[in-house]
């Protein structure tokens, strides 16, 4: 998946999802550009899991 292909689907996602939600999700990828910039992609490891975590919640349950 490409960059635009990302910010695109990122721009899209923001729109659709909860004020609240869309909130956490700038505060992170800014995180993650700040981390990026200073070469600290390494901390935020334990973030990915989290979001992981988080994805598969809000994942449609199977029945």
């Amino acid at each position: 998946m490409s960059m635009d292909a990302i910010a695109e689907k990122l721009d899209t996602k923001l729109s659709k999802w909860k004020p609240e939600i869309s909130r956490e999700v700038r505060a992170l990828v800014s995180q993650v550009i700040d981390a990026a910039d200073n070469d600290a992609l390494d901390v935020m490891r334990s973030r990915a899991v989290e979001q992981e975590v988080l994805d598969q919640l809000d994942e449609p349950a199977s029945r």
